[in-house]
């Protein structure tokens, strides 16, 4: 069998409130494989996000942990929890989350500028991504000066500038209308195969989560199978 991306082992999330304990997420266990496809669905609120934020690295379990391409996320200094999610690692938002003082090439850029890359370098990649999804004559422009759709296609470029083995994205059509939401995903899927890239996609959209290769959905704090 082939080694998983990215491996959850009894994930448990608990938040304290007050003097009781609210448990978002009761051992939750997950193996992704390589280049797969995969939408975690589940109702408002039942811990989608922290889940995808626990195995980013973004959160921490109260007991078990993540092991991304067999190395620890947890238990480990945030240097080194920084660098596995460099290294492996592209995040989409619902939210952009593109930086406002920096231009669209710059923004794409900065993963490989965290990795020491050159500058020219770096921006060479951003160009050449940036002009396969459809932003070739924006590189210049900052976010402000981008309608939402071109943010959200400049996100994807950004979290998959390093090709990284893993991309999560959170609601990443969640933001846009229809046409854009179309648009953005074909083009996530597109870079996914090419990249042989795994995708795991949080969303409450149903027909996202059909063109995926496995449907999980959380309730109750527990993952499993979608019938």
């Amino acid at each position: 069998m082939t080694e998983a991306v990215l491996e959850c082992r009894n994930v448990v999330r608990e938040f304290r409130e007050g003097s009781s304990t609210l448990q978002v997420l009761r051992g939750v266990n997950l193996a992704v494989r390589p280049s797969e496809r995969l939408a975690i669905i589940g109702a408002s609120g039942s811990g989608k996000t922290t889940l995808l934020q626990i195995m980013g690295g973004l959160d921490e379990p109260t007991e078990g942990g993540v092991l991304v391409n067999g190395a620890p996320m947890h238990g480990t200094n945030e240097t080194a929890k920084g660098e596995l999610r460099n290294k492996y690692i592209g995040f989409i938002y619902q939210f952009h989350h593109l930086l406002p003082e920096f231009t669209a090439e710059e923004n794409v850029a900065m993963p490989l500028l965290i990795r020491r890359e050159s500058k020219p370098e770096a921006l060479g990649k951003a160009r050449d991504l940036l002009g396969r999804v459809g932003l070739g004559e924006r590189l210049t422009h900052k976010p402000g000066e981008l309608s939402g759709g071109e943010r959200q296609r400049a996100a994807v470029a950004r979290a998959l500038i390093t090709r990284p083995q893993l991309v999560l994205a959170d609601e990443p059509t969640g933001n846009l209308d229809a046409g854009n939401g179309e648009h953005v995903l074909n083009l996530m899927l597109e870079l996914n195969e090419e990249l042989h890239t795994s995708l795991v996609i949080v969303t409450h959209d149903h027909s996202i989560a059909k063109r995926m290769d496995r449907i999980l959905v959380l309730e109750d704090g527990v993952l499993k199978e979608s019938a």
